[in-house]
């Protein structure tokens, strides 16, 4: 409401931080007031689907790849707009056929403008994917979006550097999520605290920015985590018997304290009940094989299996190149470490006939699997893993083990 406007002609618009960074400017509207009658004049922005027209243009080529996301990227250290940054986009598509299953990565790719902003067209509806911002050495984490099922998106980025350092310290007795190797370190500092949905502390809770350092909340379940590479980042946090959060972080000077509320994993899971078969594993070894005449990782058939006769299974991984299984020197326990996406050496994300074991050690895995029963082993680097098999985009290298379908 507006009082005391003379009589006259007015153009009548408004401001919002949300245009600002959706790149648009609100109409402006022509008001004509006379005397003292009161004038009624709503004001809106151009609806979703308007919006992604004026942007992308056009009808999308398919209806559920009718999203636009937009948003600015900024240098994290200055807060400054980086032009000419390359932000690329991609999604799991997977297609059942009659003769079955299929699946494909799009990536879409854009560049930011003078001012930092970008737009990503003909991105998936109501669907979830994966971002990453990179300019020069500077880059953020790959993380993760959710598109909201009216078709538009927005993204705030801020690209950051991260120098390798040693492996972190954990607390003697702990087990780390990581086994020893190399992360990625910074300037960064981040503060937080983890409660459960009642509202109580949860001490000792990990927390951890994907890649990189990680520590455990105190008694009253506050947490700071320092060396942290400067940027968007992905940030981890579990605890035993509760429900993990993975969430979207902004390692910035200044950055708001982050709060997070576990659930436990009975208020979130329903009962479930457990019937025990012997699933088939013909169209995994089907899909194995065709993936090793690919040659995009590195392979182990049962031939190979069976030529080596190991006593255990992680004996297969000593003649295997890009692979190695170290040690931890504090809990004694041994991991899969493979080559990471930036050439330094991190814990493998291990699958077992497709379903990924999280924490699994070697000394476990040898427990669990023996070399006789395996048909198959996939070892990739990096990013190298297909999409399926790449635990949250972290970077890291991924180990696939197929048992025999008999």
């Amino acid at each position: 409401t507006l009082t005391d406007v003379p009589a006259g002609r007015f153009t009548l618009g408004f401001f919002h931080p949300m245009l600002d960074s959706l790149g648009m400017a609100a109409p402006l509207h022509e008001v004509i007031v006379e005397g003292r009658a009161p004038v009624r004049a709503d004001l809106a922005i151009p609806s979703a689907s308007r919006y992604r027209a004026a942007i992308c243009g056009g009808r999308p080529a398919a209806r559920d790849l009718g999203a636009v996301l937009v948003g600015f990227v900024r240098d994290a250290e200055r807060g400054a707009p980086a032009a000419g940054a390359t932000v690329m986009g991609e999604w799991l598509e997977v297609t059942f056929r009659p003769n079955g299953v299929s699946s494909r990565v799009p990536r879409v790719m854009a560049k930011t403008g003078e001012n930092g902003w970008f737009a990503i067209c003909n991105v998936p509806k109501d669907g979830t994917m994966n971002l990453i911002a990179s300019l020069g050495a500077d880059s953020t984490d790959r993380i993760e979006v959710q598109v909201p099922a009216i078709g538009v998106a927005r993204r705030e980025l801020f690209l950051g550097s991260a120098r390798t350092g040693a492996s972190m310290d954990i607390a003697p007795g702990s087990s780390p999520s990581q086994a020893p190797g190399r992360v990625r370190r910074g300037e960064g500092r981040l503060s937080g605290t983890v409660f459960t949905t009642g509202g109580k502390p949860l001490p000792g809770a990990q927390v951890s920015i994907s890649g990189g350092a990680e520590t455990r909340t105190n008694d009253q379940g506050e947490w700071t985590i320092v060396d942290a590479p400067i940027g968007t980042r992905m940030l981890d946090v579990r605890a035993l018997g509760f429900y993990p959060d993975r969430r979207r972080v902004d390692v910035i000077e200044g950055a708001p304290l982050v709060h997070v509320a576990l659930s436990t994993l009975r208020a979130v899971l329903d009962t479930v009940r457990i019937s025990a078969t012997r699933n088939s594993n013909v169209r995994n070894l089907m899909e194995f094989q065709d993936r090793r005449r690919s040659g995009m990782g590195r392979y182990l058939t049962s031939a190979d299996i069976t030529k080596q006769n190991p006593v255990l299974t992680s004996e297969l991984f000593r003649s295997m190149s890009g692979v190695r299984v170290d040690m931890d020197p504090e809990t004694h326990e041994r991991y899969l470490m493979v080559r990471g996406n930036v050439g330094d050496w991190c814990q493998a994300a291990i699958y077992l006939n497709g379903r990924q074991l999280h924490g699994v050690s070697a000394d476990d895995m040898d427990v669990w699997v023996h070399p006789k029963e395996i048909a198959g082993i996939e070892v990739y680097a990096g990013l190298g893993a297909p999409i399926e098999y790449q635990f949250g985009m972290s970077g890291c290298g991924s180990v696939l083990i197929w048992t025999r379908a008999d």
